[in-house]
């Protein structure tokens, strides 16, 4: 796979299901580098499998489909042409016509969930301060009044300021010409996954609202009157609760949480009195199952009488459970080596995207026992370049612990250089999706070694608490364990291997260099490479140090990659994002200017106007400049051995 390649990529998401389980809708996107931009439409399809998908809608940026629960209406977001243009709701009859625009939210709408009895929709969407965010056009961001800061929960990689643009829930009504929406929530909060009671009068949805939330995590379910009025607290300020969905009878609410807001929990299943009379009742064991997917995005649970369906994570699969509400064994849906990104079920009928190593994601239909791919969108791809597979390695740290991963092999005659690649995160795992990374690099001819070290998801809550206070010691060894037992493979070249990663994987980057002198070369992106600039620089920096670093002056520098810069004799590149403020820019400069006063072999590659989100979500070009620059690195320091 090249680089440009990305543009032969079509990523099905959001699905969504007729009430009668005949008919799927999924959001489809796809890079256009023609044109500098991401593109996605709606494509339908019958879950018989009689016919192929067809698009459904042609908008520049159409997503996140939702069918009414009477079956008659299709709603989507739907964003203009020009990147300035935000995303609003929008409803098309299913038996044909063109869509009708239902919102104008100065800041545009961020989801949208239908009510019990599909005359109305619910949606959260940020209300600026006025006089902000071009809410004036007279006032451009340059010419905005100060911003006075008094709280520590001020910013967001990827968005910016977040305290002067609060997001609320709102109501809709759908059918009506010209209807105006009424704010559901309100106060100086946050609000977010809003869900339907199954009575149609109320509506859950979570808020932090107690009086220390800017010191913490934890967040609340409350319930308010859909028509608007008070809401009412169900939780407790115990949890950082998430994703509440009513029971169908009305009586709870199941929703998701770790245990609690400390680093490397596994998120679990919950249930609470939708009146908040008792006290949250956790169902699922917290050191087995985590059913959170980080890399899915917003994740829907699907309620039945006596339970509750949605994905777990395992050792680099994403599977799909049935969870009795009892507490008793889960059962297993949709198993092996693949991954479930999402899922909907009507009746007896469920579509999911499932990905494996070789795809980015299918839409597939389960029903009765049976399973049949809906979709062909990673079949362009596929017929274009000759993808490679994940093959399994598992390995012993020093200290006995296991370790698991992957090695993506090129085509071609070996030995092969080999790059050893560290995820971010830490608590996010590689796995059973493709990779396009892995596949670029596999392309150009590099072996790719994949490893979820201890801190990583999906191999049980010690696993990923593991390196907590101890940054660096644990996973380090984890890795280079992984990475000897994958060099037994005579296919590979030992002497010529290079490490790379972004965020947690360019911290790991940096600190493995600055303790072995093994690797011919290594790119640190996007890293955090000193714990007390970082904490008060970055977004999440005034919790991180407290889950994961501790907050001792000498264990922070300990932990901290550019203690050891003086160490560093490996030729670095540092690649980072002006407008990172996740790990912020400051961060690559300080290991730059550590590094070029020693005359050390060093390049730092800035790109403007992104953020921390560069290599999944940056303009395509950017996208593709950055490989290029990968590439040409390790042209340079693990060319062939015969050049």
């Amino acid at each position: 796979m090249r680089a440009t390649d990305l543009s032969l990529l079509r990523i099905p998401g959001a699905p969504s299901l007729t009430p009668d389980g005949q008919r799927a809708a999924v959001a489809v996107t796809r890079i256009d580098l023609d044109e500098n931009a991401y593109r996605s439409d709606i494509w339908v399809m019958p879950t018989d499998g009689s016919a192929a998908p067809s698009r459904y809608t042609n908008g520049p940026k159409d997503f996140w489909p939702r069918y009414s629960p009477d079956g008659r209406w299709l709603a989507f977001l739907r964003a203009g042409e020009d990147d300035g243009a935000k995303p609003q709701i929008h409803v098309m009859p299913v038996a044909g016509g063109e869509p009708r625009r239902l919102t104008d939210q100065p800041l545009g709408v961020e989801r949208l969930v239908w009510s019990p009895d599909s005359t109305r929709i619910a949606f959260v969407a940020r209300v600026p301060e006025p006089g902000r965010y071009g809410t004036d056009e007279d006032v451009p961001p340059g010419k905005e009044p100060p911003r006075r800061i008094t709280s520590l929960q001020f910013k967001l990689d990827n968005l910016g300021y977040v305290f002067d643009r609060r997001p609320h829930v709102f109501v809709i009504d759908a059918l009506a010409e010209d209807a105006e929406p009424v704010q559901v929530s309100s106060g100086d909060y946050d609000h977010a996954e809003p869900a339907w009671s199954p009575d149609g009068n109320s509506i859950v949805f979570v808020s932090a609202r107690h009086p220390d939330r800017d010191y913490d995590q934890l967040s609340d379910l409350f319930v308010a009157p859909a028509a608007g009025g008070d809401a009412v607290q169900v939780t407790r300020t115990t949890l950082p609760a998430g994703r509440p969905t009513f029971a169908l009878d009305g009586a709870s609410i199941w929703f998701c949480a770790p245990s609690d807001a400390e680093a490397g929990r596994n998120t679990g299943l919950w249930t609470v009195p939708a009146d908040g009379s008792e006290a949250p009742r956790r169902i699922t064991g917290a050191e087995r199952w985590d059913v959170d997917n980080f890399a899915a995005g917003p994740l829907e649970l699907d309620v039945e009488r006596d339970a509750v369906r949605t994905v777990a994570l395992d050792r680099g699969a994403v599977h799909l459970y049935r969870f009795p509400a009892d507490g008793s064994e889960p059962e297993c849906l949709i198993g092996g080596r693949r991954q479930v990104q999402e899922h909907v079920r009507a009746g007896e009928v469920t579509v999911a995207i499932v990905s494996d190593d070789l795809s980015m994601g299918e839409v597939v239909a389960f029903r009765e026992g049976q399973e049949k791919v809906l979709s062909d969108f990673g079949a362009r791809l596929a017929r274009s370049v000759a993808l490679r597979p994940m093959v399994e390695v598992n390995a012993t740290s020093p200290d006995g612990y296991p370790v698991h991963g992957w090695v993506v092999k090129p085509a071609g005659t070996p030995p092969f250089p080999v790059v050893l690649a560290v995820h971010g995160g830490p608590f996010t795992q590689y796995g059973y999706r493709l990779f396009d990374e892995a596949q670029v690099y596999a392309g150009a001819g590099y072996a790719v070694v994949l490893g979820n070290p201890r801190g990583a998801s999906g191999y049980g809550e010690a696993h990923g608490r593991a390196i907590c206070f101890d940054y660096g010691n644990p996973d380090s060894a984890d890795l280079l364990a992984l990475l000897d037992a994958a060099l037994e493979d005579p296919d590979l070249d030992g002497e010529r291997v290079g490490v790379m990663g972004g965020s947690y994987g360019g911290f790991m980057t940096t600190w493995l260099v600055g303790h072995t002198d093994r690797f011919r070369a290594a790119i640190s992106e996007r890293a955090c490479n000193a714990f007390d600039s970082f904490e008060g620089s970055s977004d999440i920096g005034w919790e991180f140090l407290r889950v994961y670093i501790g907050e001792d002056p000498e264990k922070v520098k300990a932990q901290s990659p550019l203690t050891y810069a003086d160490k560093i004799n490996t030729p670095m590149l540092l690649i980072h994002s002006e407008d990172d403020w996740r790990c912020p820019i400051e961060q690559a400069q300080r290991l730059f200017v550590a590094l070029k006063r020693r005359r050390a072999e060093v390049e730092m590659l800035i790109f403007p106007s992104e953020g921390h989100e560069l290599s999944r979500s940056g303009l395509p070009s950017h996208r593709v400049a950055r490989f290029e620059a990968v590439l040409d690195w390790w042209q340079r320091h693990l060319q062939p051995r015969d050049a």
